[in-house]
């Protein structure tokens, strides 16, 4: 019975634990991303929209110059300005061709901006927050690893759009061949 007991009180233990992950959350974490998504919607309204879809429109240009402006500039401030999953839609004045790169390089990008500005992605701010709360167990500062974090993303954008236009490419291609026959 004694073995029951103790099982039990650590099992509510654990869920002690939680709650108070979760109230240091909501009182910490919560307030900071409602703000930070205020003050970027009025940021977008003050840039204008129009001017966000005219730098998609130049990503979609041909040519190995627009790698970088299509697969890790572009996503990037998608996600910072407008979040997931309002991101997606920059990719709408892109070619055919690219979407499927595009919408891989979003997806890419919704978790490493997270360190530095938590309204990219609510909705998974778990990912960062258990990241976080590991390297602050160990007494480690958290601004360099949110930098790290961000910089790391955006090349694995990079990359990940790259091989996925090349994949991309290549469905196109057979598709067409198939549909010639």
């Amino acid at each position: 019975m004694e073995i029951l007991a103790k099982f039990a009180e650590g099992f509510i233990a654990l869920f002690e634990v939680g709650a108070e992950t979760f109230v240091g959350i909501l009182v910490g974490v919560v307030p900071i991303m409602l703000v930070l998504m205020t003050a970027f919607n009025i940021i977008i309204r003050l840039i204008g929209p129009e001017k966000i879809d005219n730098l998609s429109k130049k990503a979609g240009g041909s040519g190995i110059i627009n790698y970088p402006l299509r697969y890790m500039i572009l996503p990037t401030l998608s996600v910072f300005f407008l979040g997931n999953p309002m991101a997606l839609g920059t990719g709408k004045f892109l070619p055919e061709k690219y979407k499927p790169a595009f919408n891989d390089t979003i997806a890419t990008m919704v978790h490493p901006p997270l360190g530095l500005f938590p309204h990219v992605n609510p909705g998974e701010f778990f990912v960062w927050g258990g990241i976080a709360a590991g390297v602050t167990a160990l007494g480690l500062p958290l601004g360099g690893l949110a930098i790290r974090y961000l910089l790391v993303g955006m090349l694995i954008a990079l990359i990940r759009g790259i091989v996925s236009e090349w994949i991309s490419g290549i469905m196109f291609a057979r598709r067409e061949k198939v549909e010639n026959l």
